[in-house]
């Protein structure tokens, strides 16, 4: 119970803290999938576009799947790991580094059943842009001009795991395609899915999804145990005595790392998550997936929208971890 309760909370602290750099990444990772023209040129560029053309609230599209589906995804992963470190270190002490990464591997290979359709809708909400005209995008009077005409133009994304606008090649005349929304949130959402594709619509991508989250679990409880263990006060040589400052540093340094190890697959796994949503299909299955986005843009596109994840991953794992061990810590 314990597990379950300080997982919900550390998980959505981080959420509150990082999901609009996550909608940022979305954008950056998809370009060049969906119908949208817009080509961004980079990670401030995008989230300027975004706040200035869709308003602010833009950012935290799909962030209730992720919120509600933090409490069971959560469970498992806590749930897991904290049982596993019990099975392959029943005498206790301070975790053995080998045995909190062989513990998170296996609790992050365990919680995607939940991680998978519920990073599905939370995608599909974050590059649906709101029907903006490619005319003028940098004006907010231009926008507001083209909105009270018959006809808007959508701002177009370039392809990568998130759908990301640039307007750099957008011609002064050319706003006439207009962009549809296709979900109204993430019931009407998930309920297309399942009426088109049936359960197994909602785990597509499902493979990838195991490809990234099983190292990079076990890459994160590693790394946040070995930093903590370096860090833990000579005079007491308990892991309770580490201060917090010293868990948000182990915590930063471990989000980042596992991004690191895991960052081609969740480019892959968005791109698969989403094809197939505004036309026929492009790939046939994880590994066409890989080569036709190594054929289409090269090595580069498998690090598509990684600097703003590096930046997300700093203030969310050193919020999220922390608050878990503190939950756990006064909890005991």
């Amino acid at each position: 119970m314990k597990d379950f309760v300080a997982g919900w909370f550390g998980g959505a602290a981080g959420i509150l803290v990082g999901h609009p750099f996550d909608t940022v990444k979305a954008r950056l990772q998809t370009e060049g999938i969906t119908k949208s023209s817009v080509r961004y040129k980079g990670t401030f560029q995008c989230f300027t576009h975004i706040v200035k053309n869709e308003g602010v609230l833009s950012l935290y599209k799909g962030m209730l799947p992720p919120l509600v589906g933090m409490a069971a995804i959560n469970a498992i992963l806590f749930g897991v790991q904290g049982s596993m470190m019990k099975l392959v270190q029943p005498q206790g002490g301070l975790p053995k580094i080998k045995n909190s990464f062989l513990a998170g591997s296996v609790a992050g290979a365990v919680q995607c059943v939940v991680c998978c359709p519920m990073e599905l809708v939370k995608l599909r909400l974050q590059i649906q842009e709101d029907p903006v005209t490619t005319n003028n995008l940098y004006s907010r009077s231009g926008i507001k001009k083209l909105a009270s005409s018959s006809s808007l133009s959508s701002t177009a994304h370039k392809g990568g795991a998130h759908t990301p606008a640039a307007v750099a090649t957008a011609s002064p005349a050319a706003a006439t395609a207009t962009t549809r929304k296709i979900y109204n949130g993430p019931l009407d959402c998930t309920m297309k899915i399942l009426r088109q594709k049936g359960i197994s619509g909602l785990y597509k991508g499902g493979v990838v999804t195991f490809l990234r989250e099983t190292p990079a679990f076990g890459s994160y409880f590693a790394c946040y145990d070995f930093l903590c263990q370096a860090q833990i006060p000579t005079e007491t040589g308990s892991m309770d005595d580490v201060s917090m400052v010293a868990l948000s540093f182990a915590g930063g340094v471990s989000g980042i790392l596992a991004w690191l190890v895991t960052y081609p697959c969740d480019v892959v796994k968005s791109r698969l998550q989403i094809d197939g949503v505004e036309g026929p299909p492009i790939y046939k299955n994880t590994m066409d997936a890989f080569i036709k986005s190594y054929r289409e843009s090269g090595f580069r596109v498998f690090f598509k929208g990684l600097n703003s994840t590096i930046i997300r991953a700093i203030p969310v794992n050193a919020v999220t971890l922390p608050t878990v061990t503190l939950i756990l810590r006064y909890w005991q």
